[in-house]
């Protein structure tokens, strides 16, 4: 499949234009890497996702961001946040715009750290999966049905991957890798557990007393794993609109995952029935 573009291009280079540091956020495999590849191709690109990499720009930033005197892409900067610090002194001095470009997969560990070490600084944008327009524009003719089960992570796109295999081991590796450097959770299975609980209830009022009472954990680990999924780019709490201010305050906000298809994956599991519902939609 070609390159699908992205409708964040144009805003991205607008915004290089005017800020030395440009931060990008958002879930796992959204294509961060190859937007910032694609519009800055003349910079230099670096994963912090390297092990020796990531172990150097920890142990010597200073010397690591030396080697890089055009600036850089950045890719999962939450890997090495000391380097903010020091990324904070060059662009003081270095009146450059555009200068470094830095991608992070976890949302309040890489936001956090751009508010203390480079407020003002930098921008920030968030990249989610592929919307329904930039699917149209590449590929006529996908129906809404299959677009809602197979959802809008890139690599299942690009690469015409199996959607069933893909979403499962995007949850395998999203637990294994990221919950693990977020939070020690001793319990995994329960937690995914609670993931799957969460996305029965999509679209509805979230009330943690329900969804903790049917996951079997209390009150509080409910509300600190929800705060732990929205860093992570996996739901998002949609704050309810009232005219009167108070009520938006007082009311319940509704559950959603920032991806359809792994909502859909979660709550038609086994997976068996997910392979003959799309198999129903390709006829």
């Amino acid at each position: 499949m070609e390159l699908i573009s992205r409708t964040a291009e144009s805003c991205l280079l607008q915004v290089a234009g005017h800020y030395p540091v440009i931060t990008i956020t958002g879930p796992r495999q959204s294509g961060k890497t190859t937007l910032c590849r694609k519009v800055f191709a003349d910079k230099k690109y670096v994963s912090l996702e390297n092990p020796d990499t990531r172990q150097y720009a920890r142990e010597n930033p200073r010397g690591f961001l030396a080697g890089l005197p055009d600036g850089a892409v950045l890719d999962e900067i939450q890997h090495a946040p000391d380097l903010l610090s020091y990324i904070q002194t060059i662009v003081d001095d270095d009146k450059r715009n555009g200068l470094f470009i830095l991608t992070g997969s976890q949302q309040f560990e890489v936001t956090n750290g751009i508010n203390q070490s480079l407020a003002g600084r930098a921008a920030l944008l968030k990249l989610l999966p592929f919307s329904i327009e930039e699917l149209n524009a590449s590929l006529a003719g996908v129906s809404i049905d299959r677009l809602l089960l197979t959802g809008f992570y890139r690599r299942i796109w690009k690469d015409d991957l199996p959607p069933a295999q893909t979403l499962a081991a995007y949850l395998e590796t999203y637990v294994e890798r990221d919950i693990r450097q977020l939070i020690n959770i001793k319990d995994l299975v329960l937690f995914q557990r609670f993931v799957t609980l969460s996305a029965g209830r999509v679209g509805q009022m979230l009330n943690c007393n329900n969804l903790a009472a049917d996951a079997g954990v209390s009150h509080q680990t409910a509300r600190n794993w929800l705060t732990l999924l929205e860093a992570s780019y996996i739901v998002f709490r949609l704050p309810p609109y009232d005219a009167n201010i108070s009520k938006r305050l007082v009311k319940s906000p509704k559950l959603y995952f920032n991806d359809v298809g792994l909502a859909a994956h979660l709550s038609v599991c086994p997976a068996t029935r997910f392979h003959v519902l799309l198999a129903g939609l390709a006829k």
